[in-house]
């Protein structure tokens, strides 16, 4: 395996739609896209909801050797060359990046069943654990994780929120929080600054998206 410098640039583009840069670009359920960059190396999709499944935005950042990696049970949505199948409690390598999956569902409500298959990944990226949550509640699965950075939803209704959020990161204590989904459909815009309260010095809270505001 080729050695990988240090990983340079996270972004949180829009809800859940991130954005890494190490070797290669990486994206996560890319989302509300202002320019066609054709720069994705690898895009991983945590479900089939509009706001994190989206072919417009997806066609902005593809290219023609992207992989793409998603739930199984949306093979009929994105099936192909270069498209890897994954379940939950899978662990493999994905363009060298060691990848392991988990369930990502709701307990308190019925947005996200646990049946679907819907994913969460943690991606080791220039050492670094990055566990993307998905949209989730706080649950027997992802309390059980270790990372090292954590991208997890605290808008409320449709995943957890910021309590629960906080109540997550106490349990799995990451290095860096990076709370995402929340100042739009759900949650409000101070919902980023009111986790980094809550947590206070357990975490560092990087609150990228609130500077697309």
């Amino acid at each position: 395996m080729r050695q990988r410098k240090y990983c340079v640039e996270i972004r949180v583009n829009s809800q859940s739609s991130i954005r890494i840069i190490s070797d290669q670009v990486i994206y996560f359920d890319p989302y509300q896209i202002k320019e066609e960059t054709h720069d994705a190396d690898i895009i991983f999709i945590t479900h089939d909801h509009p706001d994190h499944f989206s072919i417009e935005d997806i066609t902005k950042v593809e290219k023609e050797d992207t992989v793409y990696v998603i739930p199984d049970c949306m093979y009929n949505l994105l099936g192909g060359e270069n498209v890897i199948t994954l379940n939950p409690y899978e662990k493999t390598e994905v363009e060298g990046y060691e990848t392991v999956t988990l369930p990502s569902y709701n307990v308190r409500s019925a947005f996200h069943p646990e049946e679907k298959g819907y994913l969460g990944y943690i991606v080791t990226i220039e050492g670094k654990r990055v566990y993307v949550a998905g949209d989730c509640d706080l649950n027997d699965d992802n309390s059980k994780i270790r990372c090292d950075i954590a991208c997890i939803p605290i808008g409320g209704k449709f995943t957890m929120d910021v309590k629960e959020a906080a109540r997550l990161i106490e349990i799995i204590q990451p290095e860096t929080v990076i709370p995402t989904h929340y100042g739009s459909f759900v949650g409000g815009k101070d919902a980023g600054e009111q986790l980094k309260k809550l947590v206070g010095d357990k975490a560092e809270v990087r609150l990228l998206l609130d500077e697309n505001d």
